[in-house]
């Protein structure tokens, strides 16, 4: 059940019955037209725009349209009145009866409420988290892995058949650092002193890992020229980091379905295909960077290289793929894996990116745009910074790392259900604030505790029912009669439970989770509103003395606690059946 989409469908019919009797031109375009909740509730039900979008190209004014469509839409049994308001809006009020049958087809559907087909099982690939395997991961890496995490099982919902994956970056200069710094923790394993270069990667973190290479290897590479042992050490640093991290995103209960090694594109021929398959395009040229702006001349050298033609694709410049020297540029392997990922058929791409890679956008998009012949759209989210905070002060250090809180610091601190929802709060792109006192305090100023003690509550109703020894089966509910719901604190619950479908298509649509938790926060307030109305009207509580009146109320919470599990299983966290 999708109310929303059920009277557009209404509206729909009543602009073809208008074309039909030549009220209205053949062969417009209804894709635009909406129905959706209006910005004043006072206003209606809902509001659709079909006048505003159709007057223009069938000649007509808005107003007009408005008003032969309010003539065809009060003929529906569902539609109460049609008000034409402004210019052309067109305000609807639906008949009572049809918000009272919404908590019966909820529980009728069950798990299935809200799902949808839109995404009629394209193939997506989300990629997320993607940190350099040198270290545990911090608060910045949680984010955007809790972010993409929750994104994947949106589109899941609505749809679309979807792959998560892990970029992993292991084909750098970054990681031969890891290598010596492993190596000089395998040292210390053995009693040696060792020097720490800069740029070195200190942490506790490895001890273990070097430990775990001496037993490995013993006491072989001690006296060893790095060539020798550079490389299987490489591998086996990477491995172990590895192991941390897919610990790690476990514990905040994030699972990848493919790891991509950066490494397995060089030397297998892959990087030059997908520059051969630029090249075969005309977009790889022999060209001339021009100077950077800001750079002084003495400090720039004009050099012939191979190079893209991105900004045929949108880009600010073209872009390097090859060094004046031979070698392949930076971006050559980005070139590459999103060939590979367009070769493995994927519809649609989204990349997870922390806001650090802002420049990287429209280069990729355009790389992408060329490599698909522009089948396959590249949805690039950038996750902006987290700022830790507490006891009323920021808060930095890490037990592990010294220099910064990690991903792990993080779980053990507040649980992963609390960081998941918290760090859905705010759009990606908005910098957020993370108060570890405030996170876990249980008050309505804590959305996750709110939702979480919302679910709680029904929870406790129905095990109140229970004992009561009401019957409230799914069964019994489903098909019990609401007509006596029609306070205004339960219509208005009603009314944010019908929105429930059309809120997960335009999150999905958008890429957009964390509309999802803002829905959540917003269905708790009415759900404890109602609570707390019946305080002082005795017939809104959920239980009451007998077995009819109470069916009703348990119905309508129930239904409610349905669309709350659904949301946080999509957001990833767990929905509680008490508080502690």
């Amino acid at each position: 059940m999708n109310l929303f989409a059920d009277i557009r469908a209404v509206v729909l019919d009543a602009i073809a019955a208008l074309t039909r009797e030549g009220v209205l031109p053949e062969g417009l375009n209804t894709d635009a037209v909406t129905t959706e909740p209006p910005r004043d509730p006072l206003h209606g039900d809902m509001a659709t725009n079909a006048a505003m979008v159709l007057a223009k190209p069938a000649g007509k004014k808005p107003r007009d349209i408005a008003e032969a469509l309010a003539a065809k839409l009060v003929a529906d049994s569902r539609v109460a009145s049609a008000e034409v308001a402004g210019p052309g809006f067109l305000n609807l009020r639906l008949e009572v009866s049809v918000w009272q049958s919404v908590p019966g087809a909820i529980l009728k559907a069950g798990t299935a409420y809200g799902r949808s087909d839109m995404g009629t099982g394209s193939k997506v690939n989300v990629e997320y988290v993607s940190a350099n395997p040198t270290g545990p991961m911090h608060v910045g890496h949680a984010r955007g892995a809790i972010v993409g995490d929750a994104m994947a099982s949106l589109l899941a919902y609505a749809g679309y058949d979807v792959t998560r994956e892990y970029y992993i970056n292991d084909g750098g200069a970054q990681v031969d650092v890891l290598a010596r710094s492993v190596f000089n923790r395998y040292l210390e394993a053995h009693d040696l002193t060792v020097d720490w270069p800069e740029g070195s990667y200190p942490g506790d973190y490895l001890v273990p890992v070097g430990e775990a290479l001496k037993a490995k290897v013993g006491d072989i590479w001690l006296e060893a020229e790095e060539d020798v042992w550079l490389e299987p050490v490489r591998e086996f640093a990477i491995a172990a980091m590895m192991d941390l991290i897919r610990d790690d995103l476990a514990a905040l209960n994030v699972h990848m379905d493919v790891f991509f090694s950066e490494k397995s594109l060089y030397g297998t021929g892959k990087i030059e295909a997908a520059i051969d398959s630029l090249k075969a395009m005309g977009l790889v040229y022999r060209g001339i960077l021009p100077k950077p702006k800001g750079k002084a001349d003495e400090d720039w050298e004009e050099r012939e290289q191979w190079l893209f033609k991105s900004t045929e694709f949108g880009d600010d410049e073209d872009r390097p793929v090859m060094k004046a020297d031979g070698s392949w540029a930076y971006f050559a392997p980005d070139i590459a894996y999103h060939y590979d990922k367009v070769q493995r058929g994927f519809d649609l791409l989204i990349n997870i990116f922390g806001a650090d890679h802002g420049g990287y956008v429209k280069r990729l998009k355009a790389v992408v745009k060329a490599l698909s012949n522009d089948r396959v759209p590249l949805d690039i989210k950038l996750i902006q910074l987290v700022k830790l905070f507490k006891n009323g002060a920021p808060f930095k250090m890490s037990k592990r790392a010294g220099t910064f809180i990690t991903l792990r610091d993080l779980v053990d601190e507040v649980g992963a259900d609390v960081a998941r929802f918290h760090m859905l709060t705010r759009k990606s792109d908005a910098a957020l604030d993370f108060d570890f006192d405030k996170v876990v305090e249980q008050s309505k100023e804590n959305p996750v505790f709110y939702v979480q003690y919302a679910h709680a509550r029904i929870s406790s109703a129905m095990r109140k029912a229970r004992e009561a020894g009401f019957d409230i089966s799914d069964a019994a509910l489903a098909g019990v009669d609401l007509s006596g719901v029609v306070h205004a604190s339960e219509l208005s619950l009603v009314g944010k439970l019908a929105e429930w479908p059309r809120l997960v298509e335009i999150a999905a649509r958008t890429h957009e989770p964390h509309r999802i938790a803002t829905y959540l926060s917003e269905l708790a307030a009415m759900l404890h509103g109602l609570w707390n109305a019946g305080k002082e009207h005795p017939e809104l509580r959920f239980l009451q003395d007998t077995e009819a009146a109470t069916q009703p109320k348990i119905a309508l919470a129930h239904a409610t606690a349905v669309v709350i599990s659904a949301g946080l299983g999509i957001l990833g966290v767990t929905p509680v059946e008490e508080m502690r």
